[in-house]
């Protein structure tokens, strides 16, 4: 069974910066490198919103438009852990940020923003600090 989890979530300042982390556990088939992770947020009482997507057998790394240039993924596969930089923070960015996967190794693909994921974390809280 596949379990994540994230951390790294706070309180920061507009403009500021702060780095997420999704710890996977229990991927057991042809190993992390070959799993996409998809980053998401979900503001109060609304549905996840994709971020990010990134898988090392892909050519290129998915970021939503609006944090494009200001958020950067990053993996640490023998730590089975993935890392979401974020940069120049705005008034949009503080929600809780969870991480996905899937139960098999697949691409994120092009259709990175809706496509399913098998499993999720149970998010981590950005919250700006004034």
């Amino acid at each position: 069974q596949v379990h994540l989890v994230e951390s790294g979530g706070g309180l920061v300042q507009p403009g500021g910066s702060l780095r997420l982390s999704c710890l996977a556990s229990g991927i057991t088939a042809s190993g992390f490198e070959h799993y996409a992770v998809g980053w998401f947020r979900q503001y109060q009482g609304e549905g996840r919103h994709a971020v990010s997507c990134e898988n090392p057998m892909e050519d290129k790394i998915y970021y939503a438009d609006s944090v494009k240039g200001r958020f950067t993924n990053a993996r640490d596969n023998d730590k089975e852990t993935v890392y979401l930089e974020m940069n120049s923070l705005r008034p949009e960015d503080p929600a809780i940020y969870s991480c996905s996967t899937d139960l098999i190794p697949l691409e994120c693909g092009p259709n990175w923003v809706t496509r399913p994921y098998d499993c999720r974390g149970q998010g981590t809280q950005v919250t700006f600090s004034s």
